[in-house]
């Protein structure tokens, strides 16, 4: 748990400041929608760097215990009551982040050109290709890679990646949590 801990509390410091990045990717798009050529990239590199900002952190937003909770009874809680319904309800969201990691790996299969159902194959394959065949190797099992459909057309792979490694951090980072209500459960503090 404090590995996973201090793993997520390190991207999200960082990841804090991809905010930033994203106020000067926008400001950069309106000065040169105003001043120059409109720029192709802008806006979509935009809503990768908030996509990468938010899924990242995630598992901060966790860890801190500000997410979203409906605050009308829980408030009024002791902290064992809190500590019991949070270890029950936490199934739900393993639950969900599980299918949605699940989701997320073959999308990013499907994006680096593999068209199968199975998209945690396509890994081991890419990996054996690639260590008996080199980038050569790599490159036939990988296929055609996913484009946006954007005039500017990035390659959507990076950002399905970040979404997979994010969803896996929060998906760790809740089960973390699992373990912490119920240490708090037996009256100790982890």
């Amino acid at each position: 748990m404090r590995a996973v801990d201090a793993v997520n509390h390190r991207i999200g410091r960082i990841t804090m400041y991809l905010i930033f990045v994203m106020v000067g990717i926008l400001l950069w798009s309106s000065i040169s929608k105003t001043f120059f050529l409109p720029t192709l990239w802008t806006l979509e590199t935009a809503q990768f760097t908030m996509v990468a900002y938010y899924i990242l952190g995630g598992a901060y937003a966790i860890q801190l215990g500000s997410n979203v909770r409906m605050d009308l009874f829980y408030g009024g809680w002791s902290p064992r009551t809190k500590a019991w319904v949070d270890a029950f309800t936490i199934f739900f969201l393993i639950f969900f982040l599980a299918v949605l990691l699940r989701g997320a790996i073959g999308s990013t299969a499907y994006s680096l050109g593999h068209f199968r159902n199975e998209p945690f194959g396509f890994f081991s394959e890419l990996g054996l290709a690639f260590a008996t065949g080199g980038p050569d190797g790599a490159g036939e099992v990988i296929g055609r890679l996913e484009r946006s459909s954007t005039a500017w057309r990035p390659l959507i792979w990076p950002i399905k990646a970040i979404m997979c490694f994010g969803i896996f951090m929060m998906l760790l980072q809740s089960i973390a949590e699992f373990f912490r209500d119920i240490a708090r459960l037996r009256g100790e503090e982890l």
